[in-house]
């Protein structure tokens, strides 16, 4: 009798939320695929309005998340879970999980932050919160980096909203800053005159703002001149390395010297 009750009061629960069940899964199967058309589609929009390519992986982050929260819902709705008490007890629930997870949060909030107020976006080659490298995604708690060497660091945004950010692209032109020594014995107009010569024959160098060719240091051994070119954000290490390897070729060739520290020993012999 106690088995036949049983399988009875089974059968019933089978019969009134057999279909609440199937209705369930195919809901969530629905909702899976839809969550992803939805984040497909908001791509290709964002995309075809040219938006700030760091917005739009977070934006369709958003409606993939927004559309399964919806869906969850409903399939609560199936089994006849109030959904206004449950919203209440998710916000308690919420409450909780957010002091538990301030660190997290805050990470959330600057990654909005970063978003907002764009100091840099993708692309961008920057030096931030301790990591080095172009900025490939802006995501909702990291921001991923490339470093030169081809090494994928994800950063918290925490760590790049609270600190000092360098962005290497933030403009159109950058400035180079060499110094190049040359001997007392040199003729410091005619090392001038060579170096703004060599800056004038490269078509990379800029004419405005002009270079800037300088006697910056009397050193202890040598005369210290600064070069200070400017250029396109694009040019600035291959000139850069240019410029070394030809300011020490066209200053030998004018007749400087490169001098180098040194000290002179005398010795001197004591008479008994």
């Amino acid at each position: 009798m106690d088995f036949q009750k049983i399988s009875e009061i089974g059968l019933g629960y089978l019969m009134h939320y057999g279909l609440s069940v199937i209705g369930a899964i195919l809901l969530l199967i629905v909702g899976r695929i839809a969550a992803g058309i939805g984040r497909g589609i908001t791509v290709k929009a964002l995309e075809k309005r040219k938006t700030d390519p760091a917005l739009v992986p977070f934006l369709s982050k958003a409606v993939y998340y927004l559309i399964w929260t919806v869906v969850l819902i409903a399939v609560l709705g199936l089994f006849g879970i109030q959904t206004a008490s449950l919203v209440a007890v998710l916000g308690a629930a919420g409450l909780a999980i957010g002091l538990a997870l301030q660190g997290t949060l805050s990470h959330f909030a600057a990654g909005v932050m970063l978003l907002i107020f764009r100091p840099f976006t993708i692309g961008d080659f920057v030096e931030a919160g301790g990591a080095v490298g172009s900025i490939e995604e802006i995501g909702l708690f990291g921001t991923t980096v490339k470093t030169p060497d081809n090494v994928k660091i994800i950063v918290p945004n925490g760590l790049i909203w609270g600190g000092k950010i360098s962005n290497y692209n933030g403009y159109e032109t950058r400035r180079i800053d060499l110094v190049v020594g040359i001997s007392y014995d040199d003729d410091i107009q005619k090392a001038i005159d060579t170096i703004e010569a060599l800056l004038d024959a490269d078509s990379r160098v800029l004419k405005d703002p002009s270079p800037t060719v300088a006697v910056s240091n009397l050193g202890d051994s040598s005369v210290d001149l600064i070069v200070r070119p400017w250029c396109a954000g694009a040019d600035y290490w291959p000139l850069r390395a240019d410029l070394t390897r030809a300011l020490k070729e066209q200053l030998e060739g004018a007749g400087c010297s490169f001098p180098y520290p040194q000290q002179d020993v005398h010795m001197f012999q004591s008479v008994q």
